[in-house]
């Protein structure tokens, strides 16, 4: 297994063949994103790559869609050249992605890669 950091959230796991990136952030630094109730955040640092350097990937592992500092604007303009994307199920009702509930499961295929499991 290889791990890239990419910076904040983003990570791109290289493991049996597959290429999966986690929560794609690549707006360039001084972003300021909200969360509501007050609180919110600041992007300090840009991605240490870009997302041309790490395409292809067969898949994205989003853990949530509905905060910018886990997918930002440049993350989400990734999503459409990705064959998969895994997140929540309701952040997979909003991005049309396939979403999972709590204690789900699934299995990622693709055309001459090994299945995940």
């Amino acid at each position: 297994m290889r791990l890239t950091h990419v910076g904040g959230p983003t990570l791109l796991v290289e493991v049996a063949g597959w290429r999966i990136l986690t929560d794609p952030t690549f707006d360039p630094p001084g972003r300021r994103y909200r969360f509501g109730w007050g609180t919110g955040s600041r992007k300090v640092a840009g991605p240490a790559l870009q997302p041309a350097e790490l395409l292809p990937v067969d898949a994205v592992l989003l853990t949530h869609d509905h905060h910018a500092d886990n997918l930002d604007d440049a993350g989400r303009a990734l999503l459409p050249s990705v064959p998969v994307v895994v997140t929540t199920a309701s952040g997979g009702r909003r991005l049309g992605a396939r979403g999972l509930r709590p204690g789900e499961s699934t299995v990622l295929t693709a055309p001459g890669a090994r299945t995940s499991r």
